[in-house]
C-alpha cells in the first residue's frame, strides 16, 4: 500500500490524474484526494499496529523462555572436549576438522 501511495504522489507531481475503476477513487476531485489521504493514514496505522503486535509477540515468547536465533552447533560437553584437546597441545584447526566445524566456530565456542 505504501508503494502505491508513493507512486500516486509521483503521479500528482507530474500532473498525471489517477482514477481507480474498482474503488471509485480519483485524484482529480477534492473528495477523491481526501479519500486517498484517508487510505494512506489507515495504511500507516495498520503498519504501526503490525509492528506493535510483532514486538508484543516477541516479548511474550521470550517471557515463556523461547530462544531466538540459530541453535548452537556444539553441545557443552563438546566444548569441554575441545578445550581439553587444545590444552593437550592439539592444533585448533585439527580439532575443528574432527568436529566438522570451522575454526571461527571453534574460537567462538571457546570464547563463550
Amino acid at each position: 500500500m505504501r508503494d502505491l501511495i508513493i507512486v500516486l504522489d509521483d503521479f500528482k507531481e507530474r500532473g498525471i490524474k489517477f482514477r481507480s475503476l474498482t474503488e471509485n477513487i480519483e485524484t482529480e476531485t477534492p473528495t477523491g484526494r481526501a479519500m486517498w489521504q484517508m487510505i494512506g493514514i489507515l495504511a500507516e496505522l495498520e503498519r504501526s499496529q503490525i509492528k506493535e503486535r510483532t514486538q508484543a509477540g516477541i516479548t511474550a515468547a521470550q517471557a515463556r523462555g523461547v530462544q531466538f536465533g540459530r541453535k548452537k552447533k556444539l553441545k557443552p560437553y563438546q566444548v569441554q572436549q575441545i578445550r581439553k584437546r587444545i590444552q593437550s597441545g592439539e592444533a585448533p584447526s585439527d580439532v575443528a576438522e574432527s568436529f566438522n566445524i570451522g575454526r571461527s566456530t571453534l574460537y567462538r565456542a571457546l570464547a563463550d
